[in-house]
């Protein structure tokens, strides 16, 4: 998890952005609360698998907003080695960073491949039209349910523990698997 903490580090300082700030204790409200409006702010998070050998493999992705039980849905070529990751190893992390307000949401889960048409059409984004010209066959759907988030927004007040640095973190109940 160091790797994560060191992403929240290598962007530079810009001017703050207007942010609602969380208010009294940190309630689980109050931290999905701002959660949200940091991933809403995130057009490219990094995403996050483990190879064969236990490496972590990082790469950037476009999915769309998380639905209300935080699944997260994105697009890729079924040949990317991100495919074959999550076959062999489900759990996985979606990085958020919002370099104005120096904020981020690590967001951990199960992540599964779609590849069945009705499902990617009810899912589908727009934007991914461009890349995938096929529907059927160039492309599958990731789907990531999240299990835990954690949270790290000074401008937000949500900052983790003073002494050990642990983030604020918000455990979700098991849901469903995103259909």
């Amino acid at each position: 998890m160091r790797f994560l903490s060191a992403l929240s580090l290598i962007a530079p300082a810009v001017l703050s952005a207007q942010t609602t700030p969380v208010k009294g204790p940190l309630s689980p409200a109050a931290l999905e609360s701002a959660a949200r409006q940091i991933v809403s702010k995130v057009p490219y998070p990094t995403f996050i698998t483990t190879d064969a050998n236990g490496h972590p493999q990082a790469r950037t992705v476009q999915p769309v907003a998380p639905d209300s039980g935080w699944a997260v849905w994105f697009a890729t070529n079924p040949r990317t080695r991100k495919v074959a990751e999550i076959t062999r190893q489900p759990h996985v992390m979606l990085h958020y960073f919002d370099p104005v307000t120096q904020s981020y949401v690590a967001l951990a889960g199960r992540a599964r491949v779609v590849r069945d048409r009705p499902t990617k059409d009810a899912h589908w984004d727009p934007a991914w039209s461009a890349f995938y010209a096929d529907r059927d066959t160039s492309v599958v759907l990731i789907v990531v349910q999240a299990e835990r988030l954690e949270i790290v927004s000074a401008k937000l007040g949500v900052e983790g523990d003073k002494a050990t640095w642990r983030p604020p973190t918000l455990r979700l109940r098991p849901a469903r698997p995103a259909r």
